[in-house]
């Protein structure tokens, strides 16, 4: 009996493969939810606040620049003009006679009252380098300048507090500004003669010789004013620092002239002798050169001049000193028998001007330097 292969039904499963497709892959959409820290609105308002700060600094600073400063509202009556006036000419008066304490507390008053000049401001920086105070001094000559920045007083002034002070740069800095502005607008109480004579003593310090004469001799070209010995003097030590023995010659010689012509117009006994014994001291720098230079007998006759001065001051330590000197030359001839009891100094310096001898070629001489002399403090 054969069997009877049973047929699958449809239901019966069937082995199929199946390719593996890629599958796309799943976006999900996140919706961001909108947080806001406060760390970062402290943040914000952090650098707000700084913007508007820099803001308002430009702000007010451009404000500042821009705006007129407001002047106080200060009336200077006529009666403090006067006032100020009064105690200005008081001061002036007693800093002239020498009275440097009352012309402070006078020329202070004058500034107080709220009506000084630059003037007024000048005579005390003057009254306070005269009583050695010269941190006030310079305070007053600046602020004098800040008034008024073309006063050549205040520049002069200033330029001989430095020089006091032995600073020689700010010195000839000022006195140059002295020159500019006397030139733009003079002064009275200046001349171009002493400017240039102040800057050349200012070089001669500084050992700037050729600087120094020729400024002393712009001093001396000056028509105007009165010829001041030491202006040749001090040219002569000038031209020795530079080798140019004769024209020192004569230059000490042109000194001891001008004191010749100016010493019977002096009126006090002391201011006589004091030019006496500046002609005994030129006599002897004189003798001193020529003496180098191999003038025996020149220098024998500038020796002996200084000796007879000497002898008319009665100044006994000079008189040493010379008579040793003229010893040692070659058979001097002391003069000391043609001085007679009523003789003067003023009188013997008249008599006593000679013409320096002819100098051969000049050597190195062995004189003594240079001296700083003491600067007069002008006045108003």
């Amino acid at each position: 009996m054969k069997k009877t292969p049973v047929k699958k039904t449809s239901n019966s499963k069937k082995s199929v493969k199946v390719r593996p497709v890629a599958s796309k892959p799943t976006v999900k959409t996140v919706t961001k939810k909108t947080c806001v820290s406060p760390w970062s609105l402290s943040i914000y308002v952090y650098w707000f606040v700084i913007l508007f700060f820099i803001a308002a600094t430009f702000y007010i600073l451009g404000r500042t620049h821009n705006a007129q400063p407001e002047v106080a509202n200060v009336e200077i009556t006529e009666e403090i003009l006067l006032q100020a006036g009064d105690y200005y000419e008081s001061g002036k008066t007693k800093l002239l006679a020498g009275n440097v304490d009352e012309a402070l507390a006078d020329l202070t008053a004058a500034i107080d009252a709220g009506a000084a000049s630059v003037d007024t401001y000048v005579l005390r920086g003057e009254a306070f380098m005269q009583a050695g105070n010269y941190r006030d001094a310079l305070a007053d000559f600046n602020t004098a300048l800040s008034k008024d920045p073309s006063s050549a007083v205040a520049y002069y002034d200033r330029s001989l507090l430095h020089a006091r002070l032995e600073d020689y740069a700010a010195a000839l800095n000022d006195i140059n500004n002295a020159l500019a502005a006397n030139v733009s607008n003079p002064s009275s109480a200046l001349q171009m003669r002493d400017l240039y004579a102040k800057r050349g003593q200012i070089n001669l310090w500084t050992k700037n010789w050729e600087g120094a004469v020729a400024d002393y001799t712009n001093s001396l070209a000056r028509p105007e004013g009165i010829v001041s010995p030491e202006v040749y003097a001090e040219r002569a030590e000038a031209y020795t620092a530079m080798g140019n023995y004769d024209d020192a010659v004569k230059d000490y010689a042109s000194a001891i002239r001008v004191i010749s012509e100016q010493i019977q117009g002096l009126p006090t006994k002391a201011e006589r002798e004091s030019l006496s014994s500046r002609a005994m001291n030129y006599f002897e720098k004189s003798a001193a050169l020529n003496l180098q230079q191999g003038l025996t007998e020149a220098a024998r006759t500038d020796l002996e001049s200084a000796y007879t001065i000497a002898i008319a001051l009665k100044d006994s330590e000079s008189i040493s000193r010379l008579k040793a000197l003229i010893t040692e030359l070659v058979s001097p001839t002391l003069p000391a028998e043609a001085v007679t009891e009523e003789a003067t100094a003023e009188t013997v310096v008249q008599e006593s001007v000679t013409q320096p001898a002819e100098a051969p070629a000049p050597v190195q001489p062995d004189v003594a330097g240079t001296d700083a002399p003491t600067e007069p403090v002008a006045q108003n």
